[in-house]
């Protein structure tokens, strides 16, 4: 029939055979699912502890400019990112008017 012979060999094998061949090669395991899921999630998990990791480093440097009253007080980072913003206003503004 002209459908037959329109599908790529490999598929008109499979039909013939009455297996039809889905995805790329052969049916995975569940234990190999779990496994594989498994490790994409520790990978996940290892670069999102290292990008909070190297923000937390990042705010602390900015921490470490910023003129804060009194000195062992440790600012929030939602507090870091306002006062920092606020200070660099500031000192434009001062550059400004100078």
């Amino acid at each position: 029939s002209p459908a037959r012979s329109a599908l790529a060999p490999r598929e008109a094998a499979a039909r013939r055979k009455g297996k039809a061949r889905r995805g790329r090669g052969k049916a995975r395991s569940e234990v190999l699912l779990s496994k594989q899921k498994r490790n994409r999630r520790m990978k996940a998990n290892d670069r999102e502890r290292n990008r909070m990791h190297h923000l937390n480093s990042a705010l602390d440097a900015l921490r470490s400019v910023l003129p804060t009253f009194p000195d062992d007080a440790k600012l929030t980072k939602i507090e870091t990112l306002r006062f920092a913003h606020n200070y660099i206003w500031a000192l434009t503004q001062s550059l400004r008017l100078a």
